[in-house]
């Protein structure tokens, strides 16, 4: 199961900063890209140990999911 800690300002879900999967948390070392879809915002986000994640909220179901993910270089 997902679950997405965020930064919330003016709105709710601004962005992420850290997720956890399976009890494990991690945290966002940087946002290196985001975009919207109709009803949907992407994050695709690098951790601490360089490993990247393209995270999607869908905002109508108010729901995370982990789009994709590829280890980080050694």
């Amino acid at each position: 199961m997902l679950k997405v800690k965020c930064y919330s300002d003016y709105k709710a879900n601004q962005r992420p900063i850290s997720f956890t999967i399976s009890n494990r948390e991690f945290l966002i070392k940087e946002i290196i890209d985001q975009w919207y879809s109709p009803g949907c915002l992407y994050f695709k986000v690098r951790d601490n140990d360089n490993h990247i994640y393209i995270l999607k909220y869908d905002q109508n179901r108010d729901l995370w999911e982990l789009e994709f993910f590829k280890k980080g270089e050694e």
